[in-house]
């Protein structure tokens, strides 16, 4: 059975809502208030896995600009002190977001 919180994740619009306003988490406030289309991806791509921290770096770098911008404004720029390298590395080309991701974050140890 999906956790709580998955569960909330894919919930319809008017129910992650009203979650979002319950939320301790600034992000957590953010992701809720998002469209459901997003949150699904959020909830398949990044939710409960083991390596969900790099994933959830990985999933926001591969947004689109509005997505990333409204994370930066809601999100970033309210921490104290403020997420510069975090709002710089969003605010960078696709190409170089992607490289990041494949080179940095998500690079097989292995090899």
């Amino acid at each position: 059975m999906p956790s709580a919180e998955r569960q909330v994740l894919l919930a319809p619009d008017v129910i992650a809502k009203a979650a979002a306003r319950m939320a301790p988490l600034p992000e957590q406030r953010w992701m809720l208030s998002r469209p459901r289309s997003l949150r699904r991806s959020f909830a398949l791509e990044v939710f409960e896995r083991p390596d969900e921290e790099l994933r959830q770096q990985a999933w926001m770098l591969g947004q689109d600009d509005e997505t990333r911008e409204s994370f930066i404004r809601e999100v970033l720029e309210k921490q104290r002190p403020v997420a510069r390298e975090q709002i710089w590395m969003l605010r960078q080309p696709a190409d170089v977001r992607a490289s990041f991701v494949r080179e940095v974050l998500l690079v097989d140890d292995a090899a």
